[in-house]
């Protein structure tokens, strides 16, 4: 069992993203159930080809294992998370109270979320909290980083040590609202973004050039595997904001294999993301064992750990 009074603590992510170099962290989901063993064994096969593997926190409003267990799990078998963090079922108590026990278990890097909203969900009667959103989450954090409660009450005993990012779709179709929303973020103190999927590599360049330049702050861009032609109209037609462009959609109906021709997809959108910005966060659900292999076709060298 982890000594709580010495805990494990990565630093490499946090390091990286302040030294400039090319970011690249992964998204794996808790399992539905109580057994951890296949989110063990796909973030595994991430060991040194990310810099943190971040673990996502009710996503979709669907019920899965604690972000929080499930870091702590992954940092046990030497991982280095990122806990998302969103508002949707805890106030402001809760929140502080996961974020002091993320702290003590050795958790630094936190992605503030407001979270989606339950009636997308699999409990679409549950009753959403929604205390804070994620600015004002993000606000908390810097406040607990300060040595002091919500109510600027301090400490007993310090303050946290958290690293705290934020979520931003550069394909936001309000670009007036986008702009607004990132820099009231990077005013509350993120300290990294990363993004939704990205389809489109002009709206990112803009997004770059003319909202993040600016604050230098570094934005992973949201790369996501596409795994044949139905799965991309089924992200085209249900996930809000997504609009996966009919060309690509062409090749993965036309290639022999449909999964590998995904895999040239995506890392060929890493090596454009590279040109533009920081890093890339994989997503490739289900199939995270896949992520060094598109990785190496995107010309990825290893990433190097030091804490």
């Amino acid at each position: 069992m982890q000594d709580t009074q010495n805990p494990t603590v990565f630093n490499s992510f946090r390091r990286a993203a302040q030294s400039g170099e090319f970011l690249v962290t992964a998204e794996v989901a808790p399992p539905k159930g109580v057994n951890v063993a296949h989110m063990i064994s796909m973030a595994a096969t991430l060991k040194g080809r990310v810099h943190a593997v971040n673990i996502t926190d009710g996503s979709r409003a669907v019920l899965r294992m604690s972000s929080l267990v499930a870091s702590v799990i992954l940092l046990q078998n030497g991982i280095e998370p990122i806990c998302q963090v969103a508002c949707r079922d805890r106030n402001r108590i809760g929140l502080q109270a996961d974020l002091m026990g993320a702290h003590a278990l050795g958790i630094r890097n936190i992605l503030a979320l407001t979270g989606d909203p339950v009636k997308v969900g699999d409990h679409p009667h549950a009753k959403g909290v929604f205390d804070l959103e994620s600015v004002r989450l993000l606000q908390l954090i810097r406040k607990m980083n300060q040595g002091v409660d919500c109510h600027d009450k301090p400490f007993p005993d310090g303050g946290t040590d958290l690293f705290a990012g934020a979520a931003v779709d550069p394909q936001s179709p309000s670009w007036s609202g986008l702009q607004k929303r990132f820099e009231r973020k990077v005013e509350a103190g993120a300290q990294f973004f990363q993004s939704q999927m990205i389809t489109d590599f002009d709206v990112l360049e803009k997004f770059m050039d003319i909202i993040a330049l600016s604050h230098n702050k570094p934005i992973l861009a949201g790369i996501f595997l596409l795994k044949s032609a139905k799965n991309a109209e089924f992200i085209n037609k249900c996930v809000p904001g997504v609009n996966i462009p009919q060309h690509i959609i062409d090749r993965l109906a036309t290639a022999k294999n449909p999964l590998e021709e995904g895999m040239k997809i995506a890392a060929e959108q890493v090596q454009m993301a590279r040109q533009l910005c920081q890093g890339v966060h994989m997503m490739a659900v289900k199939r995270e064992d896949l992520i060094p292999q598109i990785l190496d076709l995107a010309g990825i060298t290893p990433v190097s750990y030091v804490n």
